[in-house]
């Protein structure tokens, strides 16, 4: 039975200090691009197993890199020169009862044709996809069970979730991901997916610094190009922050453009030419990067959702720390921390500690714990929930 620990805060609200940082990298960015890559093929996994073998087995596909490709462009177009390079590299169930199968004969079409989707204007030829997949260690595979009962931690490992949302917290997804939507393409065809939104607060003023991949054959010349920069910028700021604040909003877009130069792409991402990605360093659980709250540096994205609990735990932190929010209407900000021992149930962590404000802890034990203890019950569905999609994590 996991020891279920609920105290009192003991530091400063988030939105009570005098400095606040919190970034979100876009679909198209490369780190995420990344981190879907690696998820997607742990889906493609999961769904493969239950068809063929009746249950998910053993695999971790959470190492990718992306190698960035060369470009040409110009305003009115360009074109990829080199294609971007994504190797992902991990671990896998690749026989069982003297039948065996490649990855990359199975899925390589499938993760290219996801990572098109995700960037509008990338085509096949733009990509290289490379899967670098063996077998699990022996240890590992024989503590995995995708059974009716909790399954055995592969890890030990610690995951943190919070609640709720800060007012900058909430404007920069949402920016990031009005922009990234199909109405935002409507307004501003021109921008790409790789849209980076970073949301500094210096005490009640908020300064929004947006990086935006301007699609080139969209852009005829600098006049369109820097009309729609201040057309972004002046909706961010009037049409969208008040939404989420009432604190004075300075929006800027691209600001590393100078007379020679802008953020131009063929494809909408900088990852055909400028920047390279890895797993682990785009979002984190909750969606954001926020160094103000506590965090853990466990990549979510292609672990295996059944008993990975670096994956499974980073979710369970979240829904246990909204959940209390919603319940409690008292509390201001909650905090949950959980840690695993390998080859201990799932359902079993070593502690449990979750850090409540705005109402004394002791008032709020029996119904913190209810909601700690229906969490870690409802594993199954948190491990479906990662094949069917349920939760957003890059």
């Amino acid at each position: 039975m996991a020891r279920i620990q609920v105290i009192d805060g003991k530091n400063l609200l988030v939105e009570e200090m005098s400095v606040e940082i919190v970034e979100r990298k876009g679909k198209g960015h490369p780190d995420s691009l990344c981190d879907g890559a690696a998820e997607e093929l742990s889906v493609a996994l999961c769904e493969f197993y239950r068809k063929e073998v009746g249950h998910i087995l053993h695999h971790n596909v959470d190492k990718a890199v992306l190698v960035g490709g060369s470009s040409k462009v110009n305003f009115g177009g360009g074109q990829v020169i080199e294609p971007i390079q994504i190797d992902i590299v991990g671990r896998a169930t690749l026989s069982w009862d003297s039948k065996d199968f490649n990855p990359n004969e199975l899925f390589q079409d499938t993760i290219v044709q996801w990572i098109c989707k995700q960037v509008r204007y990338l085509e096949r030829e733009h990509l290289q996809v490379q899967f670098r997949v063996r077998p699990g260690s022996v240890d590992l595979r024989e503590i995995f069970g995708d059974e009716d009962k909790p399954p055995l931690a592969n890890d030990t490992s610690f995951a943190v979730g919070f609640a709720p949302l800060s007012e900058l917290e909430k404007l920069v997804l949402e920016t990031e991901r009005f922009l990234n939507s199909n109405e935002g393409k409507k307004l501003f065809p021109q921008l790409g997916e790789d849209i980076k939104v970073m949301g500094v607060r210096d005490g009640d003023k908020i300064r929004l610094t947006i990086a935006a991949a301007f699609v080139a054959s969209l852009t005829p010349d600098r006049e369109t190009y820097e009309s729609v920069k201040k057309q972004v910028a002046k909706f961010v700021r009037d049409e969208l922050a008040p939404r989420f604040t009432n604190r004075k909003v300075e929006v800027f877009v691209n600001t590393a453009d100078t007379p020679q130069s802008a953020y131009l792409t063929v494809t909408g991402t900088s990852a055909e030419s400028g920047d390279d990605g890895q797993v682990g360093r785009g979002n984190r659980a909750s969606g954001l990067i926020t160094p103000y709250r506590p965090m853990t540096l466990e990549a979510v994205a292609g672990k295996n959702p059944v008993s990975h609990v670096g994956k499974v735990y980073s979710i369970m932190t979240q829904l246990i720390a909204q959940r209390i929010a919603e319940a409690i209407p008292e509390v201001k900000q909650v905090y949950c921390y959980m840690v695993s021992q390998i080859g201990k149930p799932i359902t079993d962590p070593q502690v449990v500690s979750v850090e409540i404000w705005g109402v004394p802890a002791a008032k709020v034990q029996d119904e913190v714990k209810a909601v700690v203890d229906e969490v870690l019950g409802n594993w199954k569905q948190i491990r479906d929930g990662f094949v069917k999609r349920q939760w957003q994590i890059y």
